[in-house]
């Protein structure tokens, strides 16, 4: 370590010590503290990455669970605001010398200067103050999908990553499997080109499929669990009385909290398909289908019609995203294997729609048409005979180096770069903010990717932003 760093790192234990001292979690404190920017721990190759978990339950236990396995990183720190509770007692029996916190805030000012890394495996709505804060002093970050809440989190995390220089990683596992490295491969061979239409589609059955649709008011407040800290959990969000319909997976429901079926699957859908065709932004959001639609919880079925415009020597994309139990898309004929039922009517093109139909993509280019379906699933040309006629002209796929926890923790190490970072996924998540806006407002929108505003709906555009977060958190938006 030279002069310099060593220099910046005692500072920056020192301006710990003085945080630590301290009870008061100021917007002062923090925003004093990320100030000073503390560089990335540079972690050495024969180094274990040293790792944060806040969201320790759930979704997030599986993944700090994954990380672990790879052998490249030590579990120093847990973080979660329920912890004790049931769903938390894997990780916690598991990791049971890491230091345990509530509120990700004081696991910072305690412990900082202790890991290098965090992983935050919290609700949609709750990811960005936890990723700001451990950017701006120095931490990478590997984040669940999707990135953020709102179009304007995404686009101050996308920033914050460039100005902090740390690794980023979106927790999109088919960005470092087969499906990955098969799109990039066809794609560079010019087997994949000319697309001008993509169905996206994931029909099965949602948390929120059994709820009343003429809802008149969010869920009535209910006795706090003794393990929760409540005020925490709601984070940047407004004030609502605890209910128990709002966390454990739940959450996801509502608009106020998740992003539905969209941003919990579009990303393993259409993530390849974005990068490598370099989809950017579209210029029109569309609900062609929003049945069950009211203010407060996601549609039980959606149609969302996405325009992008023409990119160098790409045509210009559809993208049509379907979910929902009664809205399975048309599929081509010479699909494959579906199965067919004769008392669902056929669409208006007069092609087949399958009774049932796994989570995937059909890509339609000018010569070529393609089947897929999640993750790191590949892509197969259909029909059949015309994948028997391309065979000899497909190049040979490359296997992945590296799963997409470990890609991770070495790109912490310097050894490899991020698959997904927010360079990479903040654009895809973005994508999903404007669908998801769509869909509570049940309208058109049209998005001028330059200025990055939605122009003919003035209420819209200003949910690009979302609602202003509670005045202690305000400062994470600052950062």
């Amino acid at each position: 370590m030279n002069l310099e760093n060593k220099t910046s790192r005692r500072n920056f234990l020192r301006q710990l010590s003085v945080i630590t001292a301290t009870t008061a979690l100021s917007s002062f404190a923090f925003t004093e503290l990320s100030a000073k920017n503390p560089k990335p721990r540079k972690v050495g190759s024969n180094e274990k990455v040293n790792l944060a978990c806040i969201g320790i339950g759930n979704r997030g236990g599986d993944i700090i669970k994954e990380l672990f396995n790879t052998g490249h990183c030590n579990i120093v720190a847990l973080c979660d605001t329920e912890m004790g509770a049931p769903h938390t007692l894997d990780v916690i029996n598991r990791f049971p010398d890491a230091p345990q916190f509530q509120d990700f805030r004081k696991m910072f000012a305690k412990m900082a200067n202790k890991f290098d890394a965090v992983v935050i495996g919290t609700p949609d709505f709750s990811h960005f103050p936890a990723t700001m804060l451990s950017m701006s002093m120095g931490k990478h970050v590997y984040i669940e999908k999707p990135m953020a809440h709102t179009f304007n989190e995404v686009e101050l995390m996308m920033r914050a990553a460039k100005k902090y220089g740390v690794v980023t990683q979106m927790g999109n596992q088919g960005h470092s499997e087969a499906n990955y490295f098969q799109f990039k491969a066809w794609k560079e061979a010019g087997i994949i080109k000319d697309v001008t239409a993509i169905t996206a589609h994931m029909n099965n059955p949602r948390r929120w499929h059994k709820f009343d649709s003429n809802i008149k008011s969010m869920p009535t407040g209910e006795a706090v669990p003794a393990s929760l800290d409540w005020d925490t959990w709601l984070g940047t969000e407004q004030f609502y009385e605890y209910n128990h319909d709002y966390i454990n997976g739940q959450w996801r429901c509502w608009y106020d909290f998740g992003m539905g079926a969209l941003g919990d699957w579009g990303a393993h859908i259409l993530d390849t398909a974005h990068q490598f065709l370099e989809l950017g932004l579209p210029t029109e959001v569309n609900m062609l289908k929003a049945n069950g639609h009211n203010k407060f919880f996601f549609p039980y079925s959606s149609t969302i019609l996405f325009r992008f415009p023409a990119r160098g020597n790409m045509p210009a994309c559809d993208v049509t995203w379907y979910d929902g139990l009664d809205n399975l898309p048309p599929v081509p004929e010479g699909y494959g294997n579906v199965v067919l039922d004769p008392n669902i009517p056929p669409p208006s093109n007069g092609k087949v729609t399958p009774s049932k139909l796994n989570p995937g993509k059909i890509i339609y280019s000018k010569t070529l048409t393609f089947k897929g379906a999640t993750h790191g699933s590949t892509l197969s040309i259909i029909p059949d005979e015309k994948a028997k006629e391309m065979e000899s002209k497909l190049p040979e796929v490359p296997k992945s180096p590296s799963n997409h926890f470990a890609n991770f923790l070495l790109a912490c190490k310097g050894q490899e770069k991020a698959r997904s970072s927010f360079e990479i996924a903040g654009p895809l998540s973005q994508v999903f903010c404007l669908g998801v806006l769509a869909q509570q407002l049940n309208t058109k929108l049209l998005f001028d990717p330059k200025t990055k505003q939605i122009t003919n709906n003035a209420h819209a555009n200003q949910l690009l932003v979302g609602a202003k977060p509670r005045k202690e958190w305000m400062y994470f938006y600052k950062m």
